[in-house]
């Protein structure tokens, strides 16, 4: 098979799972397991080892980072059912929100969607800066897209977020995921950057919709405590950073053992969930912790099991030797450096809408840093930082760019008061700025790291 035809049959079969996806609405865990089986049919390899293939790529992933999304998607849950994601933004509007109310909405989606989805964050969040925005007598809709916009930065990069702890793990750095959140927090806040201004030189230009759709938050509603709700955010990250400087400085063997143990993603996580038993026992919520495992269970489910199934593309793209062709044509992949996995992902979510698929896949394109049959040792990605750097720029492509077929999209026009008409020219050109920002700096910090 010429290096051509390869290209051409791998091109389509990311096609076709597009239109799959977005068309046909087959769900995105069959359709990406579906193009995987495809590929590896087309691309020859042998019908005796395709069982294999599909085994190893589907249970690579379970076994390294499915617990990790399961204990983040409850902490969020918990955050969410408990008011602790409306007691967060409630600290920071009290700390800003008078004197720079756009900022202080944007700091508090940059918060509260670490733990909690965008979507429902949005939802819990944009009473109160209707509500500031009343307070302050000024249009809501600045407010509305800052919110917005802090939302989608953390959720596109900052574990334990799932999309970005699923792409950590399917690029082989699941073990460093404190270097993932520091990155992830310094570009996300950097591409907030241009969104603060644009959501105000254009948001007050939009007139808001004559009705929106309401929250229910109120004033005086949630009785959980700021500190509690903010503990289950910064334990992991000081457990996992104690993890990180115990392989560093000098220390008793014993402690040293200790405080890698602890700092392990899985432990931290799972310490930082118990941190979460305050909260629930402060609001009366004890006896509903069953029921609120239960919903997070079934929202993580799907997202593990596309994560799984992109997976099993990563080893099918593994196993048929497309990765030959990569290096065949090196020089010009390689001249593209992280815009590589970008370009994929920002084509990936215009196409089908979800960030989360939009990351998954794409990480599963790319494969294991270490791997020296992957994609990315094929493009040079050969290191934990370099692997880092290729798991923000597929954040980037995740958010480039919101539009119709995204259920966030209409969640922000129809919870933030913006006509349907205006989405495009405020939430869809917001995004691609913000994509676009993140991907330069990306770009920069590639150049002058690797």
């Amino acid at each position: 098979m010429t290096t051509m035809s390869t290209l051409l049959i791998f091109a389509a079969a990311i096609v076709l799972m597009v239109v799959a996806i977005a068309q046909w609405r087959v769900h995105p865990f069959l359709a990406i397991l579906g193009t995987a089986i495809l590929l590896a049919l087309l691309l020859g390899i042998p019908f005796t080892d395709i069982p294999d293939v599909i085994g190893k790529g589907f249970g690579s992933v379970m076994s390294g980072i499915a617990l990790v999304i399961i204990f983040g998607t409850l902490i969020g849950s918990v955050l969410e059912r408990t008011s602790g994601a409306v007691a967060l933004a409630r600290a920071v509007e009290r700390v800003v929100g008078k004197r720079h109310p756009r900022l202080a909405m944007m700091l508090i989606g940059w918060i509260v969607s670490i733990p909690v989805f965008c979507d429902s964050g949005f939802v819990l969040v944009s009473p109160i800066g209707k509500s500031l925005a009343k307070r302050s007598g000024i249009s809501p809709i600045p407010l509305m897209l800052a919110l917005a916009a802090g939302l989608f930065a953390s959720h596109v990069f900052i574990p334990p977020t799932p999309g970005p702890v699923a792409a950590a793990g399917m690029v082989g750095i699941e073990n460093n995921l404190l270097l993932v959140i520091a990155l992830g927090a310094i570009m996300s806040l950097l591409s907030l950057i241009p969104a603060y201004f644009f959501a105000g030189c254009v948001g007050k230009k939009v007139e808001p919709a004559e009705s929106s759709t309401e929250g229910q938050a109120s004033e005086g509603e949630y009785p959980c405590s700021a500190t509690l709700a903010f503990l289950p955010i910064v334990l992991p990250i000081v457990l996992m950073a104690l993890g990180s400087a115990a392989t560093l400085v000098p220390l008793p063997d014993s402690l040293t053992t200790v405080l890698t143990f602890l700092g392990k993603p899985v432990i931290a996580l799972i310490i930082a969930l118990l941190s979460c038993l305050p909260l629930l026992m402060q609001t009366k919520m004890t006896s509903q912790f069953y029921d609120i495992t239960q919903s997070s269970l079934k929202t993580a489910g799907p997202i593990i099991f596309i994560t799984a199934a992109g997976g099993v593309l990563g080893a099918v793209v593994v196993a048929s030797g497309f990765v030959d062709i990569i290096k065949e044509s090196g020089e010009a992949f390689k001249a593209l450096g992280v815009v590589f996995p970008f370009l994929i992902a920002a084509i990936l979510k215009s196409a089908q809408g979800s960030s989360t698929v939009a990351i998954t896949t794409t990480a599963s394109m790319m494969g294991i840093f270490s791997d020296s049959g992957s994609m990315m040792n094929a493009l040079g990605f050969s290191s934990p930082l370099a692997a880092a750097l290729v798991v923000m720029a597929i954040g980037a492509g995740a958010m480039t760019v919101s539009h119709a077929n995204d259920s966030y999209f209409w969640v922000v026009t129809g919870f933030g008061g913006i006509k349907a008409r205006d989405g495009y020219r405020t939430m869809t050109l917001m995004t691609l700025i913000m994509g676009l920002t993140a991907i330069a700096l990306i770009a920069i910090a590639a150049a002058l790291l690797l």
